[in-house]
């Protein structure tokens, strides 16, 4: 599947809505392309990750028509060459609607053929059942009830600051907000931070949180930009940045970005996606 770049995006534009399955609505966006865009090297800092998206409609036939659902996890590694465009995802998963299948194996498996092929990289797909519980949130220290003043909303790394002590945990802040870079529509979210070393300064960091609320970029490049501006602001023993992003158009995005190579992101979800 070819790439091209973010200029021929679907996204903001009139699209036709197919209900019959084609793999070619697929768009893949280079993950350098960002990362040049800001003259910024997305190597300077080595990380592990994925991003987890949550399909809330996945729908398909049998063989005798009847129409069949499920909710669906998504795994992209983060090592991928592409990241998939989230209307042209929206758009493909469509196309399921009216398509005949023997079994829902046979979709799952045709999914995990298609992404792999867009991204360059292993997908791994998993399908639930709609009353699919997902893990609780690990317990973290949320920091956005300090009283900050915010003079500016650019994105700014000089507000991560290290204070006294050592600080070994998870904090989080549900203040999350960054806008499309197409679309400029907002994006919410919340920002979940595993922490090891220099005790961060809480009210910088929630600063630099909020300086992300007019930043235009993918939910993806978000999550970089921070574990990139933590682990060379404070310089953690062990930084895990994880985002959970409020749904659109039946999907979330959940980037999932870690200095330790300790297998997969437990996808919980929480109550507004």
């Amino acid at each position: 599947m070819a790439s091209v770049t973010s200029e021929h995006n679907p996204l903001g534009k009139s699209s036709e809505y197919r209900d019959q399955y084609d793999a070619s609505l697929l768009f893949p966006i280079e993950r350098e392309e960002s990362w040049k865009a800001h003259g910024l090297d997305r190597h300077e800092v080595p990380f592990f990750g994925e991003d987890i998206w949550n399909g809330y409609e996945i729908s398909w036939l049998n063989l005798k028509g009847k129409p069949l659902v499920a909710l669906a996890e998504f795994r992209i590694p983060a090592s991928s060459r592409y990241l998939v465009e989230s209307k042209s995802f929206k758009l493909y998963l469509n196309s399921f609607n009216q398509t005949r299948f023997e079994n829902g194996s046979d979709v799952r498996q045709l999914m995990e053929k298609d992404l792999s092929a867009a991204v360059g990289a292993q997908v791994k797909v998993v399908f639930y059942p709609v009353y699919h519980v997902f893990p609780d949130a690990p317990e973290a220290l949320c920091i956005d009830n300090l009283d900050i003043e915010v003079s500016s909303y650019e994105l700014d790394d000089s507000l991560l600051q290290c204070g006294e002590g050592q600080f070994d945990g998870w904090i989080c802040s549900h203040l999350l907000k960054s806008n499309c870079p197409v679309t400029g529509q907002p994006d919410w979210g919340s920002l979940f931070i595993r922490y090891k070393g220099p005790r961060i300064d809480e009210a910088g960091l929630l600063a630099y949180i909020v300086s992300l609320r007019q930043h235009q970029d993918f939910h993806e490049h978000c999550v970089e930009r921070t574990f990139r501006d933590l682990w060379l602001k404070c310089k953690p023993e062990s930084l895990t940045v994880y985002a959970r992003y409020v749904r659109r158009g039946g999907l979330d995005i959940n980037p999932f970005r870690t200095s330790e190579d300790s297998g997969e992101a437990v996808n919980f979800r929480l109550p507004r996606q």
